[in-house]
């Protein structure tokens, strides 16, 4: 089984062993993440100790599951056994839980995690807070892509007169920052009011050890949610606030299009039990959780419609047209930016389909179709269109629906009748 030590300081000559199964955190360029924030989270505030925690185990679990390369792709992917060590504030409160939170993780990645918790002193770290001057309403995760976006216009619109929200986005991939500083900038120029904070980081594990070795890489990175979760959930604790998750419902109870969608390729991020289980393991430790999906009975297609009743056909056009929902980034072998969408991954096929059934006019422009014989190869390879084209004719079964793992207060007739939307949204694209 893979183990791992998260790491607050490290000595001048670190031993090959401990390098090898070690991340550390640190506030110099020996650090096993990229630079700006440190294992105390200063400069996003006083951010309080337990939410300190829930960055440092997620950090941990992202760096690991970015370590520790799978087995086989699609449906053939194995179930990984990793175990991790991360230094707490409450190593006791912490170990209570443990278990609990282990599942939990376990259900967003699909491995089966072993947590234990030990105490370390952090490095000092200058506390710089952030320029507001009264609470927030709540904090809004904003990645980049439609709902996100769709989520950050609602949350500005619903503020009264001299309030004000944050919008907190993380980035791997650096092509992301423009698109999101794009999409910030015109939420606020769409809906007008106070001037609103965005707060935008870069924080993920970089590609060589303490030692100068690589680490080994693996692409997938279903666990990069727990910790977007948890830099948001960070900046809320400041203040006590909600944090928003936007995403439309259809796809956060995450109907499978069919067996071979059941593996690494299939997303949890805002699953319903996800959400519920996470935000009761972390309450139980005392953390601040309070984690909202303000858009978690509507579809896609559903938001989109929203947005041109709130800023008109031409306005919901060019603001949805720019945002980013493509989950691929092989185009660059092919000499083509990674910003533009390829157009046959179930993200950018749920995006077209929503623009399609809301009657916005999509100016996205998309790879696909290609006249280069190699990228069209490449499209094809990866396309999920025939997929979906099957899941339309199938349908969703009570079946399908009871082996979701949705919550016991979430009825499954709501869930069914949520997958029906979304299907017949499908449908206008490939009637």
């Amino acid at each position: 089984m893979p183990h791992f030590t998260l790491r607050l300081a490290a000595a001048k000559d670190v031993p090959a062993a401990e390098a090898a199964s070690s991340f550390y955190w640190l506030t110099d360029q020996r650090s096993s993440f990229t630079p700006g924030i440190g294992p105390s989270l200063r400069t996003l505030g006083a951010v309080p100790a337990l939410n300190i925690d829930v960055a440092r185990i997620a950090l941990t679990a992202f760096a690991a599951d970015r370590s520790v390369p799978r087995e086989g792709r699609g449906s053939n992917w194995n179930q990984r056994q990793l175990d991790l060590a991360i230094p707490v504030s409450d190593p006791a409160g912490w170990s209570a839980v443990a278990d609990d939170l282990a599942r939990v993780v376990g259900f967003l990645s699909g491995d089966s995690w072993t947590l234990s918790f030990t105490q370390e002193q952090a490095p000092a770290e200058v506390v710089r807070l952030p320029g507001i001057t009264a609470p927030p309403k709540r904090v809004v995760l904003l990645s980049g892509g439609a709902d996100s976006a769709i989520g950050g216009l609602y949350s500005r619109s619903l503020l009264a007169a001299g309030q004000h929200h944050v919008l907190l986005s993380h980035f791997g991939n650096t092509m992301l920052a423009p698109i999101q500083r794009h999409v910030a900038a015109e939420i606020e120029r769409l809906v007008p009011g106070t001037v609103q904070q965005h707060v935008a980081m870069h924080l993920g594990r970089r590609s060589r050890r303490i030692d100068g070795t690589s680490y080994p890489s693996e692409p997938t990175s279903r666990s990069r949610s727990l910790l977007f979760l948890a830099l948001g959930l960070a900046v809320a604790s400041i203040h006590e606030v909600p944090l928003w998750i936007p995403e439309n419902g259809f796809a956060s109870i995450n109907p499978p299009l069919g067996p071979e969608r059941l593996g690494s390729l299939s997303t949890r991020t805002t699953h319903p039990r996800f959400l519920q289980d996470l935000s009761a393991v972390l309450t139980k430790v005392g953390a601040h959780a309070v984690i909202e999906n303000p858009f978690s009975q509507a579809t896609k297609g559903e938001m989109y419609r929203w947005v041109t009743d709130l800023v008109g056909p031409d306005e919901a056009s060019a603001f949805l047209s720019t945002t980013h929902s493509c989950g691929l980034t092989g185009q660059r072998a092919y000499g083509i930016s990674a910003e533009r969408p390829c157009g046959i991954c179930f993200g950018c096929v749920l995006r077209r389909a929503s623009f399609s059934a809301s009657h916005v006019t999509d100016a996205t422009s998309y790879i696909a179709p290609s006249s280069d014989p190699a990228v069209q190869n490449w499209l094809d390879s990866k396309s999920v269109e025939q997929q979906v084209r099957n899941f339309i004719r199938r349908g969703v079964r009570g079946s399908d629906l009871a082996a979701l793992g949705l919550p016991d207060s979430y009825p499954l007739r709501e869930a069914m009748d949520l997958c029906r939307r979304g299907i017949s949204e499908l449908r206008s694209l490939y009637p």
